[in-house]
């Protein structure tokens, strides 16, 4: 079976994040983000370039999760697809392109964070009805069989 991938893009999170909805009411997810671009030298060393900058948007549930969790200056990475976008900026058509991501997480070469691996509600009360053992009618007690 083949592995299925999807575009990445690793970055830092260059603006305060917004939350606001879509037309039909649906969370959305917005920030502007930087990536860091580098140019190897000859003796093996790393020069940075220029900096570039791009949007970032998230829908639904996954959006207010990030919005809890990002904030400006926070290293991130994401997996999703590049999309064209056309808007109105200051009466002018615009042509651009975003990241939509469908997962985010922050970027574990450049974070120190503590895992919480306590199960979220929904995940505790799944797995103990998962685990409960079946309920079995009462049986009546057994007399034991005597033999002479």
């Amino acid at each position: 079976m083949a592995i299925r991938t999807q575009e990445s893009f690793s970055g830092f999170i260059a603006s305060d994040p917004q939350l606001s909805q879509t037309s039909k009411g649906d969370p959305r997810f917005y920030a502007r983000v930087g990536k860091e671009h580098f140019r190897r030298e000859d003796d093996g060393s790393f020069a940075q370039t220029e900096t570039t900058y791009h949007h970032l948007v998230m829908f639904g549930r996954s959006a207010e999760h990030a919005h809890d969790r990002f904030t400006k200056g926070d290293n991130f990475i994401a997996e999703g697809y590049t999309r064209e976008v056309n808007y109105e900026r200051d009466g002018q058509a615009v042509e651009s392109e975003e990241f939509v991501a469908k997962k985010i997480g922050h970027d574990t070469a450049r974070t120190r964070y503590e895992v919480d691996r306590t199960p979220r509600r929904a995940a505790a009360e799944r797995d103990a009805a998962a685990f409960e053992p079946p309920s079995r009618p009462a049986q009546a007690p057994q007399s034991t069989a005597i033999s002479l």
